[in-house]
């Protein structure tokens, strides 16, 4: 048990690791193809990040890295479809607000699934922990919330991108554990739905927020390499989103993509040269120490790793989550995830630089 668990701890920091380290370096990659280079099309970019993902783990399969384990095609065509209509949200969010009120949706993510895990899983959050993600959530608010412009349209889309943001990324770690897939599998079976659903609606939308044409963009060498770097880092990125839902929890996912922005606007100062005050510097401590007390919290509270008799109770709790799956399904086919600068989901990084 003693190895296990070691091999356990050993493979969620180096998913946490891999997530920070390819979505700061994407960040970077695509503020630089956006500001600088003029290149605004978010979504549509998303999709070929998808496209490419999914070429990059079907050659895996091919040489038979991974096996490919097919389940439910309902399941996987709602999840994906959900996922693509989550990024299509946010842009659209950060098309009708402000940064400010953009960042201040990001924020409400993680209280949001907190309420929902608690309803739909009762997963208890103890007292310590909400007060770490308070602080987490004050400290990130102090960096990165500046001006607060409220429009009803924009709020709307606001609560419905926050909302199927939740349930996708419930869904990624729940579907993990019903259907017993890695996340290899699962991203491999759903990147094609997402990336079908942003390459459809992605040129319309970055049209109506841009008033550009993607296809009518003058396709430099340089930004043609942008664009190929930033394809190819994605692919780390996507991989390391699923693989850290999977190990850890969709709550815990959005902690660290609150360090990413925190890493994000450091390494923006450090390298990009972007304006940096003291509020940024002292939101960015408030938010480490708040980081630094969930995790605490989190590995003292951790109930302790289940022994070989467990396996009846493991299939309980995964029965549990059944009514969660079927209702975000049914909401997903019937029209009714996920995104960083950052951001993560499938990440939103790139959508918050358009505007930058």
């Amino acid at each position: 048990m003693g190895v296990t668990g070691e091999k356990f701890q050993l493979g969620t920091v180096g998913a946490l690791s891999l997530s920070v380290v390819s979505s700061v370096s994407i960040v970077i990659c695509n503020k630089a193809l956006m500001s600088s280079l003029g290149f605004n099309f978010a979504t549509t970019l998303t999709s070929w990040h998808l496209l490419v993902t999914f070429c990059s783990l079907h050659v895996a399969l091919c040489m038979k890295l991974f096996e490919h384990k097919p389940f439910d095609a309902r399941t996987v065509m709602g999840f994906g479809v959900l996922n693509g209509i989550s990024i299509g949200l946010l842009n659209l969010s950060l098309g009708f607000n402000s940064v400010g009120f953009y960042q201040m949706t990001k924020l409400a993510i993680i209280p949001c699934t907190v309420i929902l895990e608690t309803l739909f899983f009762r997963k208890k959050f103890s007292r310590n922990i909400q007060l770490s993600l308070s602080v987490l959530l004050f400290g990130v608010g102090v960096a990165t919330v500046t001006d607060l412009q409220l429009n009803a349209v924009g709020s709307v889309l606001s609560l419905l991108a926050i909302i199927t943001t939740c349930i996708a990324q419930i869904m990624t770690n729940t579907i993990q554990k019903k259907f017993k897939v890695s996340s290899t599998q699962l991203l491999y079976q759903s990147c094609p739905y997402q990336a079908l659903t942003l390459f459809i609606v992605g040129p319309f939308l970055d049209g109506f927020l841009t008033n550009q044409n993607v296809f009518a963009f003058d396709y430099t060498s340089q930004v043609v390499f942008f664009i190929v770097l930033s394809c190819l880092i994605s692919v780390s990125v996507n991989f390391s989103t699923f693989l850290v839902i999977g190990k850890t929890s969709p709550v815990t996912y959005q902690v660290l993509g609150h360090l990413k922005t925190c890493l994000v606007l450091a390494f923006g100062y450090v390298l990009l040269h972007d304006p940096f005050s003291w509020r940024n510097i002292l939101g960015i401590l408030i938010a480490v120490i708040g980081m630094v007390s969930y995790s605490y919290f989190c590995t003292k509270e951790a109930p302790p790793k289940p022994t070989e008799a467990s396996p009846q109770l493991n299939q309980v709790k995964e029965s549990e989550s059944d009514p969660l799956i079927s209702d975000s399904l049914s909401t997903a086919e019937n029209g009714g995830n996920a995104g960083d600068d950052e951001a993560l989901k499938v990440p939103m990084w790139s959508s918050k630089y358009s505007k930058a």
